[in-house]
């Protein structure tokens, strides 16, 4: 089958993109697809599963991965750490008014002096004077993405997270963890349902646009995962059980999806509102 990228193109008014979080991560929208449509709301999702049904979450943290600064030309820069490849050094984005060269410096944060050492595709190799690790945590800000039309706030800290992130790495959220909440997850354990962890850092790739008409040619950036041998034990025995794993998947918007077996119907999440997310 030959895709276009023009095969999936579509309108999507701008008030509809939700530029702020629900007040409660469960109260998002559910709509369940199958032989008819149903709107529902995420905190019902226990209602949708049955005991011993298998959820898969993805444990990865957000960074504050976005630095602001200045070329020594003087040029605004703004540079997104894709990720750490030492204390010293990193794999990022850098945006600018003309290409960084090689052997260039930039200061970050006012103070943080960083030399791009090569170029690497979509990416620059810089390396940072001080642990890049600490500079993220005491200068970064949270990545939002570009469809969030505002600066970043002090609650998207902890808003842009999903309440089981405990692994740091990526510099998006896998936006289906979003709708869960501690409530809910409890509400899923009581109803029988169990719970198994892979990582996968979402890198600065994401972001990318699509540069290709014809979608086959199109390259995916890699992303680092890992997957715990007490994972694939969990999803083996669901699929003995006849009851495949179900996994909170990462889509871009409209509308985010969670996967389920094909022997359940379809759900898909998004906010309860057009000013919420």
């Amino acid at each position: 089958m030959n895709l276009s990228i023009e095969d999936f193109d579509y309108e999507l008014p701008p008030g509809l993109i939700a530029q702020h979080p629900s007040e409660t991560r469960s109260g998002s929208r559910l709509l369940c697809a199958g032989a008819s449509f149903a709107d529902r709301r995420f905190f019902e999702l226990p209602q949708l599963l049955a005991p011993g049904d298998l959820l898969v979450f993805n444990d990865t943290r957000v960074i504050k991965a976005r630095l602001a600064g200045e070329k020594a030309s003087g040029g605004r820069v703004e540079v997104l750490i894709e990720r750490a490849l030492s204390g010293h050094e990193a794999l990022a984005q850098v945006r600018a008014s003309k290409p960084p060269r090689t052997g260039s410096a930039m200061r970050l944060a006012d103070s943080i002096e960083v030399r791009v050492l090569a170029r690497e595709g979509e990416f620059y190799r810089l390396r940072f004077q001080e642990d890049v690790c600490e500079v993220l945590e005491r200068h970064g800000s949270v990545p939002l993405p570009p469809y969030i039309a505002r600066a970043p706030r002090g609650e998207d800290e902890r808003r842009y997270q999903t309440v089981y992130a405990r692994s740091p790495g990526a510099v998006a959220a896998p936006t289906a963890g979003l709708h869960f909440d501690e409530p809910l997850l409890a509400a899923l354990a009581e109803r029988g349902v169990e719970f198994a962890w892979v990582t996968l850092h979402v890198g600065a790739g994401t972001f990318q646009p699509v540069r290709v008409k014809d979608l086959a040619k199109h390259r995916m950036h890699g992303e680092r995962y890992e997957i715990p041998a007490a994972t694939v034990a969990a999803m083996d025995a669901a699929k003995r059980r006849a009851q495949p794993p179900c996994a909170a998947s990462r889509r871009r918007p409209p509308p985010t999806a969670l996967r389920l077996p094909a022997a359940r119907r379809p759900i898909f999440s998004s906010p309860p509102d057009s000013s919420s997310g």
